[in-house]
């Protein structure tokens, strides 16, 4: 992240996209002084969210079965590469990792046979983006059941999990057929046409979701006789003859410009759009009238801008009262007004760096 005069800082922009809106206390949990004081917090704390490898915490005294019997009622959430059982649990996992190993990698990129092709990531850290949303409901579903058994519990969440969980359709494919499906690359798997195609001055994206806006793109595109046919009438036809049908509509596009193209088609309700890099993507009006981009000033930087929130509450709405904080930035303040520490207690916990 730039400062306020354009200069680069120590601030991460992976740390900032992820850390809006908390506090932040640097503590060395090897020092006991330091495993207390997270105790302490633990004690009166209603959820406890940790990343560290299985049993890493167990060590220090801040494993699940410590921190309940200070505080039964607290939701202690453990967010690992491969959970806390099974053969792999004491390995680490990181999100490149769990998209080879379950399954993603194989089914994202272009065949084999084709230019480019061979297993690809996804382009965003898909595993750790899903595994922090299925924890967040893992939490909400502890936090009900509390109300009635007046017990927290531990919430026991693996990224490899997550992935294989939200392989979804894919999986289902497989286990529907007994064959593993292949790469598609930019086409779906069981619909057809949902892809990539190339106009005169560069690409778009089709989502034909069914027969009759197949029908209906296929007239505003000028050629009516492909939906006419017998190969082509249902969807089912169409992913047996894919080539056939995909190679049709690519010779026609390619003879024309994107807008056009996009422009036409949009006119009979298909789904179609451009591809836009990032700054496209935050471009579209549609970002601002959604507020899919806010400001907030940061210590560093007054002009500091991120992502909005998807989540639009009529009643409650998202309030984007606080930057990621620096690092540390709100130790003392926890401290003193959290814990109960004096000024004095402090300045000891700093001077030995058990706190910054």
């Amino acid at each position: 992240m730039a400062t306020e005069d354009g200069e680069p800082s120590d601030q991460a922009s992976y740390y900032q996209s992820t850390n809006r809106g908390k506090r932040s206390v640097t503590i060395d949990i090897t020092d006991p002084r330091g495993q207390e004081l997270v105790r302490t917090l633990a004690a009166n704390a209603d959820v406890l969210i940790e990343n560290y490898k299985s049993g890493s915490l167990g060590k220090y005294g801040l494993g699940y079965a410590d921190l309940n019997a200070l505080n039964p009622r607290l939701i202690y959430c453990s967010i690992t590469g491969f959970g806390q059982t099974g053969p792999r649990a004491a390995e680490p996992g990181y999100d490149f990792i769990v998209q080879a190993l379950g399954g993603l990698m194989s089914i994202t990129g272009e065949r084999d046979s084709r230019p480019g092709g061979g297993p690809q990531k996804v382009g965003v850290a898909v595993a750790d983006l899903m595994t922090g949303l299925y924890a967040t409901i893992a939490i909400q579903a502890a936090l009900i059941a509390r109300q009635t058994s007046g017990r927290g519990q531990h919430c026991d969440m693996a990224l490899f999990d997550v992935q294989v969980a939200t392989l979804g359709n894919q999986a289902m494919n497989y286990l529907a057929t007994g064959r593993a499906p292949a790469r598609q690359g930019n086409a779906h798997v069981n619909i057809v046409p949902y892809q990539v195609f190339d106009a005169s001055d560069g690409s778009f994206v089709i989502a034909c979701g069914n027969d009759s806006q197949f029908v209906a793109l296929c007239a505003a595109i000028g050629l009516p006789e492909l939906a006419s046919d017998p190969r082509f009438k249902r969807n089912c036809d169409r992913v047996v003859h894919r080539e056939l049908v995909s190679a049709a509509l690519q010779d026609h596009f390619r003879r024309a410009p994107v807008a056009p193209w996009i422009s036409k088609i949009e006119a009979v309700g298909v789904p179609v759009g451009p591809i836009n890099d990032i700054a496209q993507a935050l471009a579209e009006p549609q970002v601002a009238a959604r507020d899919m981009l806010v400001a907030i000033p940061h210590p560093q930087n007054p002009d500091f801008r991120m992502t909005g929130s998807p989540i639009k509450l009529s009643d409650t709405p998202v309030a984007y009262a606080a930057p990621p904080p620096l690092l540390g930035q709100h130790t003392q303040e926890v401290l003193r007004n959290d814990l109960g520490l004096s000024d004095s207690d402090i300045a000891a916990l700093i001077a030995d760096q058990v706190v910054t």
